[in-house]
């Protein structure tokens, strides 16, 4: 989603208050590794017939379920998002209550009228060809099962299900401000994640979506004017009956399959070379200047691609779609939905921060509604590192907004810890700084901590580990050990799993010593700038003793500072007329105004 910062005034307030080719590249592997590592599987089968004057579809939806756990699942559960979009429905009651409602949401479900809303409704479902019982729960179908699944089998679910697409209200719906048809993301009755923590059947209250991997393939019959962009690859051409057509799509090794359609939608492409074919798919209404932004973008947007190739990893799929629709912007599979009518600044920014979400959340898919800071901020921290390099602004630290974000958040006094479920948070601004921002920090932080080329080999790492998987808040941390060899679980403790701040002080200097000191809770190591009488300078380099190493460096290492112990001195080679503590700005320092000292 689209990058977020905030300001400490806002807080203190508030606390107050379709390419033909199939892909050669997803070869599936297993999903049972040799180091124990497990997760689910499943296969969709589905035929959609849309009525894009009702907004109502059909659906069949043929499953078939890996349980590849070692435990005995007794019952499984579906998520029906579009049940959130109803009058009384927890999301309506939790943005009618909580103290700063976003204002995409704010009173507007509760106004729905009954032709309005969005629903799905399973009509039928079966076991292995066997009629099931089913209780929906708002935005849950709840299924007891006529036969445990046993670890490693395969069952099928079949089911007939009736839908209507709410008004554009958050992420999906009809007609949204702009006048995009259908954005239909979140609109299949999906099946929960079932991993070593259990189930994962939460409601849909605002936040956003973990996913079960799995191959897609989607029949859906729309009227034939319209033009259909999204997830997967277009299996031939359409087949057309009596004003409708059918469009045949596969999408292989995903775990979310997302589509917008239009009947004025212009759909440009770009091939990369050596690289997936760009797909572009925007209104031929808009305003001139914004059909000239978007006639722009394709070629930035292969930069941005081949950044994040470099930076991360190899994108996997024959193609990638930027479409506008939805409300803002929001990552899925193969694609995303932005809103259209931007600045070109704005355009190609959310298109940074959308297309990074690629590797962030959807190959590397964390839990979105309990590791948030996991996708937003780690996505936040490589768009602002790729539009830094496209726009050659040599910035030295490019995350400095998100910087003044967490800060901002860190002196509010509102702060909750990174651990907190995403629909837990008192405030929706204070979730925003801590996923966007504090997250951000956390990997730009982590670079300072265990050195930029150290950084960069991790997620590289991480990537090769952790794609096609389910990584959780712990992985970038051990496979930063594994990369460096250091002790750094202090580091993940204190940032993500507390409130802790960093705050280190110089608290005296007598000629050619120093004395810090350490006046907040969360241990970091130092740098040091040190200038002397003379008008040289020196920086040194002051090893966390717990970290159990060094980070590679060019300044003068000295020993260990130990953490319990409140102060640290040491003695340079010559008289001392300076000292700043970290100033490069890369440690989240919560008080920077203590952090040097002239003699």
């Amino acid at each position: 989603m689209k990058h977020f910062t905030i300001s400490l005034l806002s807080l203190l307030i508030l606390a107050s208050c379709g390419s033909t080719k199939q892909s050669t590249n997803t070869s599936k592997a297993s999903n049972v590794s040799d180091n124990g590592y497990w997760q689910q599987h499943v296969d969709y089968a589905m035929e959609i017939d849309m009525d894009v004057n009702t907004y109502k579809y059909k659906g069949k939806q043929k499953l078939v379920y890996t349980n590849n756990s070692p435990d005995v699942l007794n019952r499984v559960y579906y998520h029906l998002y579009f049940n959130a979009f109803q009058p009384g429905s927890e999301m309506d009651v939790r943005s009618l209550t909580i103290k700063d409602p976003s204002p995409k949401i704010s009173d507007r479900i509760s106004k729905l009228q009954p032709n309005e809303i969005g629903y799905i409704k399973v009509n039928s479902l079966k076991q292995n060809g066997t009629i099931i019982s089913h209780k929906t729960v708002g935005t849950v179908l709840e299924v007891q099962l006529n036969k445990p699944i046993q670890p490693g089998e395969k069952v099928t679910f079949d089911m007939d299900f009736d839908a209507q697409v709410p008004i554009q209200i958050r992420r999906s719906g009809r007609n949204n401000k702009e006048g995009v048809a259908l954005s239909m993301s979140q609109w299949y009755p999906k099946l929960a994640e079932y991993d070593e923590e259990g189930w994962h059947a939460d409601p849909y209250i605002s936040r956003e979506f973990h996913g079960v991997w799995g191959d897609f393939d989607v029949k859906l019959t729309i009227d034939e004017d319209y033009v259909v962009g999204g997830t997967g690859y277009l299996q031939g051409e359409p087949k057309v009956k009596s004003g409708k057509k059918t469009l045949h799509f596969k999408a292989p090794r995903v775990h979310d399959f997302t589509w917008a359609v239009d009947p004025d939608f212009i759909h440009d492409t770009f091939q990369m070379p050596n690289g997936p074919l760009l797909h572009f798919y925007y209104k031929k209404d808009l305003e001139q200047h914004y059909l000239d932004n978007w006639k722009k973008l394709p070629l930035e947007a292969a930069m941005l691609m081949d950044f994040f190739n470099e930076n991360i990893g190899q994108y996997p799929y024959d193609q990638y779609s930027v479409i506008q629709g939805g409300d803002g912007g929001m990552e899925y599979a193969m694609c995303t939905l932005i809103t259209g009518k931007r600045s070109y600044g704005s355009l190609l920014g959310v298109t940074a921060h959308e297309l990074a979400h690629t590797w962030f959340q959807f190959l590397l898919a964390s839990n979105e509604t309990k590791h948030e800071w996991m996708d937003e901020g780690f996505t936040s921290y490589i768009s602002a590192l790729a539009m830094n390099s496209l726009r050659n602004d040599k910035k030295p630290n490019p995350l400095e907004g998100s910087y003044r974000g967490y800060l901002a958040l860190a002196n509010s006094g509102v702060e909750q810890p990174l651990t907190t479920h995403s629909d837990r948070y008192e405030f929706n601004q204070v979730y925003s700084a801590a996923a966007y921002n504090k997250g951000a920090v956390f990997l730009a932080q982590l670079g300072y901590v265990i050195g930029k080329d150290n950084l960069k080999k991790t997620i590289k790492k991480y990537f090769d580990d952790f794609s096609f998987k389910h990584p959780k808040p712990f992985d970038i941390i051990r496979t930063a050990e594994r990369i460096t060899d250091f002790e750094l679980d202090w580091y993940f403790i204190d940032f993500a799993q507390t409130t802790n701040t960093i705050d280190y002080g110089v608290k005296l200097i007598e000629g050619k010593s120093v004395t810090l000191e350490r006046i907040g809770l969360m241990p970091m190591p130092i740098d040091l700038s040190v200038t002397y009488i003379d008008g040289t300078t020196e920086d040194f380099y002051i090893p966390l003793q717990m970290m159990r190493g060094e980070k590679p460096t060019s300044a003068t290492i000295i020993s260990d500072w130990a953490w319990a112990m409140p102060t640290y001195s040491f003695e340079a080679k010559k008289e001392i007329e300076s000292v700043e503590i970290d100033a490069s700005k890369m440690m989240a320092d919560v008080n920077r105004a203590n952090n040097e000292l002239t003699n």
